[in-house]
């Protein structure tokens, strides 16, 4: 059995070899609840340093996908927002997309990180270099996890994933460094 510190030096491994970050949004870049007005307009709220870690992790190079089995119009604007190309939605077996989107990267899928909370995430978490479960995830999403973030989906989770992964791979300082020269 892994000690925590071993345990945490692989995580660290695995995420030195990423260069994409895949995300399911309702309860990863979201907190999972669904608003609609009486009208059928569907309301998502997103974390700004959701946001601000993903913009920053893309600045390092590492590229950002979404893989939603919803569609959302709310979601097409946020990610746009934030520059990210790669997005597919309404995609109940997400292994397909997470196929053709490695396949557009030019990556394996050992270069991938995937961040999910529920069961119809498990099939690219088992797929990716480093399968990573927000913290309020379901149960058995986090024991097939290599890691478990802190906070919940939707405050502040993403911008724990993209950290982590700026950290590995030693671009943090960096970023940090160009925020401390201001």
């Amino acid at each position: 059995m892994m000690t925590d510190i071993q345990n945490k030096l692989a995580i660290l491994e695995k995420a030195k070899k990423l260069k994409l970050l895949i995300l399911d949004v309702d309860g990863v870049l979201t907190d999972g609840r669904l608003f609609f007005d009486s009208e059928g307009n569907e309301y998502k709220s997103f974390h700004s340093r959701d946001g601000h870690g993903i913009k920053l992790l893309r600045q390092t190079g590492v590229e950002v996908a979404v893989i939603s089995g919803r569609k959302s119009t709310s979601v097409a604007l946020r990610m746009k927002s934030l520059g990210i190309e790669h997005v597919y939605q309404g995609h109940e077996n997400k292994v397909a997309a997470f196929n053709e989107v490695i396949k557009k990267v030019g990556i394996t899928p050992e270069q991938a990180a995937y961040a999910g909370d529920d069961l119809l995430d498990l099939p690219i978490m088992m797929r990716v270099g480093l399968a990573i479960a927000v913290n309020d995830a379901n149960f058995a999403v986090k024991q097939r996890a290599d890691w478990c973030t802190t906070l919940p989906g939707g405050l502040g989770a993403v911008r724990e994933v993209c950290d982590l992964i700026m950290q590995a791979q030693g671009s943090f300082d960096e970023v940090l460094n160009a925020y401390l020269a201001c």
